[in-house]
C-alpha cells in the first residue's frame, strides 16, 4: 500500500472531510501506479468513505460532548431547563389571571384591598 493511501487511511479526523470525489481519485491514481487493482479500486473507495463516515460520527459525538461540558460549565441552562421554567410560568400567569378575575368579581380592586392602619 503506498504512503498516500496509508496517510489517507491514518489521518481519521482528515478522511471526515474529504468528499467522495478526492477519494476517488486518490484511488485512481494507485491503479495508474499499479498499486491497486482495478477490480479492487471500487471496493477500496467503499472502505475509506465508509470509514469516513464512522470516524465523522465518533468526531461529532466528541465535539458534541465537549460542547455540553463546557456548557455546563458556564451554567448555561439546558434546553429542558428553560422549558420547565416556560411551563412554571404559564401555570403562575394563568393563577394570576384567576386571581385578577376574583378580585373583579368582588367589591374591590386588587390596588384598594390594603391591611387596617389607622393613624390617630
Amino acid at each position: 500500500m503506498s504512503d498516500l493511501l496509508k496517510k489517507a487511511i491514518s489521518l481519521g479526523v482528515g478522511i471526515t472531510v474529504v468528499s467522495k470525489e478526492k477519494v476517488e481519485k486518490v484511488v485512481d491514481e494507485l491503479v495508474k501506479r499499479g498499486e491497486v487493482a482495478p477490480s479492487e479500486s471500487k471496493a477500496l473507495v467503499d472502505r475509506l468513505i465508509e470509514r469516513g463516515e464512522e470516524e465523522r460520527s465518533v468526531f461529532k459525538s466528541a465535539i458534541q460532548e465537549q460542547v455540553q461540558r463546557v456548557l455546563k460549565d458556564l451554567n448555561v441552562p439546558a434546553k429542558s431547563d428553560i422549558s420547565a421554567l416556560e411551563e412554571r410560568i404559564a401555570v403562575l400567569e394563568q393563577r394570576l389571571a384567576e386571581l385578577e378575575g376574583l378580585s373583579r368579581e368582588g367589591t374591590q380592586p386588587v390596588e384598594e384591598i390594603a391591611p387596617d392602619t389607622h393613624t390617630d
